[in-house]
């Protein structure tokens, strides 16, 4: 299938029907944000769940684990999978499985059943974004997609922004059963507005029925090169840290069957008649772009969104709730920020759009690297607006420009490609800082110490003030306060490491965006 042949848009393949199409943006954005938050709000409860079922810190840490993995696994498979079953019905399928695995969840009597639970939880998420973009670029014309998928957008960038904030507030208050629980009736509702609103066109149950009719071919080693491939590098890539990464044995293996499996899935697919993931999309160079700036998009806003609260927390003392105030202030500035772009989308051009997003991105980690050790709230706070607001100038563009010289079945496909980008830019962004974190910690704080001799007299000086002035009279006291300061500042300056790692990154990216084809809102197919 030639990815560079284009069509006029029409909305045959419209899932709106006669209905108004922005009522389809309300309804499957309702599942969208039940996903996306379920990504983040387990994060902060997993002490009380492992308390809870009597399972080490170490072992709850799979139920992040364990989601993760099979969401990776079923987001490629979304769009093969959207073709034979029927896209809406497979989009139903998503939404009641991923409904029923959280009931499940809420009620899990020990951890293996939780774990498992979440496998199929994730398998029900994994198959929502794909599914959900698809029905919005086929739902509006070229002109009215930037608005469409901002209004999409907001809970897809707010969700994992809320997700710890609203997760600590509902352990501590209720229980982490709620966490799951809260999940069920949304997943009604959305089944019931999807059944009875949501429309699926005659022309894909015509394709459909047509690749049914001529016998289904099933990329069998596609497939299983895919789930080989994707669930061993997110096993690596969040598990590799904890097991202290080269050094495990499980870790080295599933490294060496993700690389061996993902090299074999470009050589297979790209000569597979039928792929179960069509790879050679990636020919087409404006799709090829727009797939690495999601991949960009997902490390600065997964990696950022992981560390600042995380910084706030283990550097300044601040509590969970003080913490997620501070990116609650980025969460606002996303919604102003994509009102704004999804008027300006369609109308300006993807570049003008783009380019300077990136820029504000380096922006703001140019202005996190200048901070330390007594920064105020207001500047973690600014810090995060100005990150925050740049966002939605990166994701809407992105979703709009991606379809530009696309055939209209080939969205399926385009969709679960940006999504894989989009998770694994999250995944390596979060893997990378965190040993990135420990890492330079390590480095800083052994500099630090060099310092710390008998022969210094500042030193000396510190020492025999630091535990009097906190009414400490052990004589080991000033050393303890001396040795906390020295963590709290090799703490901070590994942080500014990042953050200065994150700002060469964007740079290096940002003149891609050169390349980018803005399209004509009555020509391709966006």
């Amino acid at each position: 299938m030639p990815a560079s042949t284009a069509t006029q848009w029409t909305d045959e393949r419209s899932a709106a029907g006669k209905r108004n199409p922005w009522l389809i943006v309300g309804i499957i954005s309702m599942a969208t944000f039940m996903e996306v938050l379920d990504t983040s709000i387990a994060n902060v409860s997993l002490t009380h769940i492992a308390g809870s079922l009597s399972a080490s810190t170490d072992e709850s840490t799979w139920v992040l684990t364990s989601y993760l993995v099979a969401n990776a696994v079923v987001i490629p498979l979304s769009g093969w999978l959207s073709d034979v079953i029927g896209r809406k019905r497979y989009y139903m399928i998503s939404v009641g499985l991923f409904g029923i695995s959280s009931l499940c969840c809420g009620f899990a009597p020990n951890l293996a059943m939780l774990i498992a639970a979440r496998i199929f939880q994730g398998m029900g998420g994994g198959g929502l974004a794909p599914s959900e973009q698809s029905i919005l670029a086929d739902t509006f014309p070229p002109e009215k997609r930037g608005q469409a998928f901002a209004a999409y957008g907001i809970v897809v960038v707010v969700g994992p922004v809320l997700g710890p904030t609203l997760g600590g507030w509902i352990t501590d208050n209720f229980s982490w059963h709620w966490i799951f629980l809260i999940n069920v009736p949304v997943s009604i509702l959305s089944l019931f507005l999807v059944h009875f609103i949501v429309s699926e066109p005659e022309v894909l149950e015509k394709e459909r029925r047509e690749r049914w009719k001529g016998g289904l071919s099933v990329d069998y080693v596609g497939f299983i090169l895919v789930v080989l491939g994707l669930g061993c590098l997110e096993i690596t890539l969040d598990r590799g840290e904890t097991d202290n990464w080269f050094a495990s044995t499980f870790i080295c293996s599933t490294a060496i069957i993700s690389g061996t499996s993902l090299v074999g899935l470009i050589f297979w697919e790209l000569n597979h008649k039928e792929p179960i993931l069509d790879l050679r999309l990636l020919g087409n160079r404006n799709f090829a772009v727009t797939t690495t700036f999601m991949l960009t998009t997902g490390a600065v806003l997964f990696g950022t969104t992981a560390i600042l609260p995380q910084m706030l927390q283990q550097v300044f003392g601040y509590d969970a709730s003080t913490a997620g105030m501070a990116m609650t202030t980025g969460g606002l500035a996303t919604l102003v920020a994509m009102v704004i772009v999804g008027r300006l989308a369609g109308k300006v051009d993807t570049r003008l759009l783009l380019i300077p997003a990136l820029a504000s991105q380096a922006a703001a980690l140019w202005y996190m690297t200048g901070w330390n050790t007594q920064i105020s709230f207001h500047d973690a706070s600014m810090g995060r607006l100005i990150s925050a607001a740049g966002l939605p100038f990166l994701f809407i563009p992105i979703q709009t420009a991606a379809y530009v010289g696309l055939k209209p079945e080939s969205t399926n496909d385009a969709s679960s490609i940006l999504n894989v980008a989009r998770n694994l830019g999250g995944s390596f962004g979060i893997a990378i800082t965190q040993a990135a974190l420990i890492e330079r910690g390590q480095f800083h704080q052994s500099r630090i110490v060099e310092t710390l001799s008998p022969l210094n007299p500042n030193y000396t000086e510190a020492l025999s003030q630091a535990g009097p002035a906190l009414g400490l009279s052990d004589p080991d006291g000033g050393m303890a306060v001396i040795y906390r300061q020295v963590q709290q500042q090799a703490e901070m300056l590994s942080y500014i490491d990042v953050f200065h790692g994150f700002m060469i990154f964007v740079l290096l990216v940002l003149p891609l965006g050169l390349l980018i084809r803005q399209g004509k809102s009555a020509g391709g197919h966006a």
